[in-house]
């Protein structure tokens, strides 16, 4: 397992890239101005079992790439980082959004079940966590259960922000809609944080 520094790093890097919201937030922000709390506390769980099966196969595919070639695996850890700069960049140099979210009403099932298939089916989400979680793997011990700890810690902590997001959304709902200046700044928080976080891994490679 990681040691304790490395364990304390990963927790303070996945708060970092939580708390500043990314688009499962904009969706559970979006559902909870619409239909209240619950509503965004149901789409909140729908999204990170959703996570749980992203974890459970980025477990499957390292612990695979491991199994084959420690060199494929370090490639895979520095595309990683290549990959969260890349997502800093984006972040920053996106336009600011002007078109309205549709803001229909769903029955909870809906949106829990929703939730749970946007997320499954993302494939950016899949790339995230393979490009995330072996950055803080020690590959000197059995990495499958490393990635497994390290993914539910990340949802553990994931639906912890999303529901303090749901929460203020819902209170704060009149304030919320349609404000693109709020989103704009959101997108310059999260490439600030992927920038920092990327660079960072890549300087303490050696």
């Amino acid at each position: 397992m990681p040691d304790l520094g490395m364990l304390a790093l990963f927790c303070a890097a996945t708060l970092g890239l939580l708390l500043v919201p990314g688009p499962a937030v904009v969706y559970i922000v979006t559902r909870s101005v619409v239909q209240g709390r619950v509503a965004g506390l149901v789409s909140v769980a729908g999204i990170h079992l959703g996570s749980m099966v992203h974890v459970l196969a980025a477990t499957l595919g390292l612990s695979a790439i491991l199994a084959a070639s420690a060199t494929a695996f370090t490639i895979v850890k520095w595309a990683g980082v290549a990959y969260l700069l890349f997502l800093g960049v984006r972040a920053l140099l996106r336009k600011e959004a002007t078109e309205e979210v549709e803001l229909t009403a769903h029955s909870r099932k809906r949106l829990f079940w929703e939730g749970f298939v946007v997320n499954v089916l993302n494939p950016k989400t899949a790339i995230f966590f393979l490009a995330f979680l072996p950055q803080f793997v020690d590959t000197a011990s059995p990495v499958a259960p490393q990635i497994l700890v390290l993914g539910a810690i990340f949802t553990v902590f994931g639906m912890t922000t999303d529901s303090a997001y749901a929460l203020a959304a819902s209170a704060l709902a009149g304030k919320l809609r349609g404000s693109a200046r709020a989103r704009r700044r959101l997108d310059v928080g999260s490439g600030l944080v992927y920038l920092g976080l990327g660079a960072y891994l890549a300087a303490s490679k050696n």
